[in-house]
């Protein structure tokens, strides 16, 4: 058989069990051979004793190449040939019949001893040809009147010295399929004959063969199973009530699908998701794998203009438009979202399900903890944190030599060292791999990595606002011997671990990434990293189920990525590259997939291209703006919009000057989309208190600022049916000519591309360096940092670095008040202004850092 296999291209292991394996030894190496994904097929070769409903039915259906279990027999009986694997020697026992009786129509086949699978099988395939079975043993009663009225006499076991061959009628066919095929002693060849009977014991060659032709079925049934599948997606109905309900009593009040009957639904197999709880899943990065081949959908960006405090509904046009485009226009979607912090879903901001009939449900499982991303980050974060001041205060109080054998220690009599140490080694130009050939020199150089406590830039993290915690004093326990500190809680979120893993494409480029995150500088000014500190491994090892996007489904079934948080100030605002990347594939060369950035265009979007989709290398096919009637005319004039307050009466009456003076925020947006070369489509969130003149206006402008297209969308009160309009719109504008490009090269300066973000994007006149930024931008240009992109942090409330100037401010010079790196991430991100240095200095206590999210 293993000969065979080879000749037909299948690769056969034998696995051999110690004899005397238990029942539940056995089915333990089945189980572990069904869930093994290189594993196509599993045969049987065990002693008869050793066979029992449990053991036969462990294997699963698909990969049951001998046809022995309940499902497979089932199909059988049922007609199912497509999806079942028959018993081989049936198979062959029909086969050698086909050629020596012609046909069994009318004939009567006697089946002596062919018990269990092999019994079921062999009547199923004869009665279907025609023939009359009768089953018995050798020592039925009525054997010799069987025998006699017999045509074909199949034989399961050896026949008894007492049965004589005269009760068989002359001229019967006998066929010989004894020892069992499963149990593995071959007792195939042996001279049967009979006088004036034709016995034929050519089974076991070809049962053999039958068994080949099954793997092979098998085999390229997944194979099929591996390509790209159409979708069968069941769209869940809307109860659409006025007045609107609140959030949370609509997602209350739908029913999800399950989340392993959506997955399903949109092509993903069984062994590709991880389901936790009913509603939620996490997705094996391996689909990337299976469908490398599969062409891209469409990648659509959502972006807005500047917002005021309360947010002008990137979220809700987000998922409106993928419900709009899979429920009602019957084309495949994905929407691709960021993971909500808790710090503002408890605070002024609330979650991130988007509102109203366009939400990603259940509300309170996207909004709280989902499958613990964030969780992950915290603890990987703080053990980093943990290890830095560990570190300084080991080197500070022991020798060289205790140090080293600490680091290296001596383990059954052997000392050795770890990959992760002898890179360090190499990065240090010490080569050399025996421990014990360090000169006392070079031991000093590799145990001692010099932290200067004061150029410590990790900080641990809390994903809760408490601003109790924004400065705190580390150390203090007698244990620390006087090693203490000043140090401060972030939130999580703003960990560089979550730009990383947004921005990461595999497991081994986070854990590359997670490795050059640089932490502190030394005594002599170089940069100290993750591995230098040698927790690399231990950081990705708790980032491995994070790295997954989790699946969920918005209010009309339809599918939802949510993966990733960054902030889109000290980060890119962004949801994961990978979620995109899954999506892409997953809705076909004609799908879409719908991404948000945070905060306005000119910060989200503009991150968004020049950091995200260099590191993925998507490109964008259309960018939708949202805007909405309240903030352009906060922003052609009018009072201050403050949360939680009630909106003063220019936001809630007709007022066309207003709209029209702040249409140049909108218009300068647009412009800025342009610089990318990407069509934009202008969606305009319609609220109740908005005028037909006010939207036909802002529609108006919009298109003779150079948008593709500018439609009204009323997703928030009528769900995808009134997201249709803009649905339709991007369809259109996404099979327009695409000239994307990138704003700057890599290879410019770090000032100079500081410079262009601020003049082209911004429209500042200038940059003005603080002497800190001008110091910080020289050192990372010294330690190899200069060919990162640029991560500007900056007021999200208006285009310049003053959060009271609305509209299109001129005239400005920006002022950049420091520059920080987040190596690991890959960018640079320089502070705008005193107060965003502020901000981000305090990010846990969002009541001063009114964060997007």
């Amino acid at each position: 058989m293993f000969v065979f296999s080879w000749q037909i291209g299948l690769h056969v292991i034998h696995i051999c069990l110690p004899q005397g394996s238990s029942e539940d030894e056995i089915v333990g190496e089945i189980l572990r051979l069904n869930e093994d994904p290189t594993v196509h097929g599993v045969a049987l070769h065990l002693s008869e004793n050793a066979f029992s409903s449990k053991i036969l039915n462990a294997v699963k259906p698909e990969k049951d190449v001998d046809g022995v279990s309940d499902v497979n027999l089932g199909r059988l009986v049922r007609g199912d040939t497509y999806n079942c694997l028959v018993s081989p020697t049936a198979s062959a026992v029909m086969e050698l019949l086909e050629k020596l009786v012609k046909t069994v129509d009318g004939k009567k086949v006697l089946l002596v001893e062919t018990c269990g699978p092999l019994e079921a099988s062999l009547q199923c395939l004869l009665q279907r040809k025609g023939a009359m079975t009768m089953s018995c043993q050798w020592k039925t009663q009525q054997l010799q009147s069987k025998l006699h009225q017999a045509d074909v006499v199949v034989v399961g076991s050896t026949k008894p010295k007492e049965i004589p061959v005269s009760w068989i009628r002359p001229g019967t066919t006998i066929v010989n399929c004894y020892p069992d095929f499963l149990s593995g002693e071959h007792g195939y060849g042996q001279d049967v004959k009979y006088s004036n009977q034709s016995a034929i014991d050519a089974v076991g060659p070809l049962t053999i063969a039958m068994r080949m032709q099954n793997m092979v079925k098998t085999s390229e049934k997944w194979i099929q199973s591996q390509q790209y599948r159409e979708w069968n997606l069941h769209c869940l109905k809307l109860q659409l009530l006025s007045p609107v309900p609140s959030d949370i009593e609509i997602s209350r009040g739908q029913s999800p699908k399950a989340v392993d009957v959506l997955a399903k639904e949109i092509g993903l197999l069984a062994d590709e998701i991880e389901i936790y709880g009913q509603t939620k899943a996490k997705v094996r990065l391996s689909l990337l794998e299976r469908l490398k081949d599969q062409t891209n959908g469409k990648y659509v960006l959502v972006a807005g203009i500047t917002p005021t405090p309360l947010g002008e509904g990137k979220s809700t046009v987000t998922i409106g438009l993928v419900q709009a485009l899979t429920a009602h226009l019957n084309v495949n979607s994905f929407a691709c979202l960021r993971q909500p912090s808790q710090g503002p879903t408890f605070g002024v901001k609330g979650g991130a399900a988007g509102g109203g009939y366009a939400q990603v449900i259940p509300m309170e499982e996207f909004n709280l903890h989902l499958t613990g991303d964030i969780h992950a980050i915290t603890a990987a974060n703080n053990l980093l944190a943990a290890a830095i001041d560990a570190r300084i205060l080991h080197e500070s109080t022991q020798s060289d030599k205790a140090l080293y054998n600490r680091l290296v220690p001596v383990v059954n009599g052997v000392r050795e060292f770890s990959s992760i140490q002898l890179a360090r080694l190499k990065r240090l130009g010490i080569n050399k791999t025996d421990p014990g050939t360090l000169t006392a020199d070079e031991i000093n150089t590799f145990v001692r990595l010099d932290i200067d406590p004061s150029t410590i830039t990790w900080q641990r993290v809390l994903d809760t606002n408490d601003r109790f915690l924004r400065k705190i004093t580390i150390g203090q326990a007698n244990t620390e011997k006087g090693f203490f500190r000043q140090a401060q809680f972030d939130i999580a979120v703003a960990s560089e671990i979550m730009a990383i893993l947004a921005l990461t494409t595999s497991l081994a480029d986070m854990k590359e990434r997670l490795g050059k995150m640089v932490v502190a500088n030394d005594k002599n000014g170089q940069p100290v990293t993750a591995e230098d500190l040698g927790v690399t491994g231990a950081l990705a090892v708790l980032m491995k189920d994070a790295i997954k996007p989790t699946l969920m489904q918005t209010l009309e079934g339809t599918p939802v990525f949510v993966h990733a948080g960054p902030f889109a100030n000290i980060a890119h605002g962004n949801s994961s590259v990978l979620a995109d990347k899954i999506a892409l594939k997953l809705v076909g060369e004609e799908g879409f997939v719908v991404t948000e950035a945070g905060f306005g265009a000119d910060i989200g979007m503009e991150k968004f291209f020049n950091i995200k989709c260099r590191a993925s290398g998507l490109v964008p096919s259309v960018v939708v703006l949202v805007a909405t009637v309240r903030a352009l005319k906060m922003h052609g004039g009018g009072p201050n919009v403050t949360a939680g307050a009630p909106l003063k009466k220019e936001y809630t009456e007709e007022n066309l000057q207003l709209v029209a003076d702040g249409c140049c925020n909108l218009q300068k947006q647009i412009q800025i989309a342009q610089l990318f070369g990407v069509p934009v489509v202008v969606a305009l969130n319609v609220f109740k208190t908005d005028s037909h003149a006010e939207v036909d206006l802002v529609c108006e402008i919009a298109k003779r600022s150079g948008a593709f297209d500018a439609v009204p969308c009323n997703h928030w009160s009528a769900g995808g049916r009134g997201a249709v309009e803009l649905a339709q719109a991007v369809r259109k504008a996404a099979s327009q000519e695409n000239r994307f490009k990138y704003l700057y090269n890599l290879e410019l300066p770090i000032i100079e591309k500081i410079r262009i973000i601020a003049q082209k994007v911004y429209g500042a006149e200038d940059i003005e360096l603080s002497p800190a930024a001008q110091s910080q931008i020289s050192r990372y240009s010294q330690q190899g940092f200069g060919n990162l992109p640029i991560c500007m942090a900056k007021t999200h409330l208006s285009l310049s670095h003053q959060p009271e100037r609305k509209g299109v401010p001129i005239g400005f010079i920006l002022p950049i008040s420091d520059v920080r790196a987040s190596i690991g991430a890959g960018f640079i991100y320089p502070l705008v202004g005193t107060e965003i240095s502020r901000e981000c200095d305090s990010v846990n206590a969002l009541a001063v850092c009114p964060l997007d999210h």
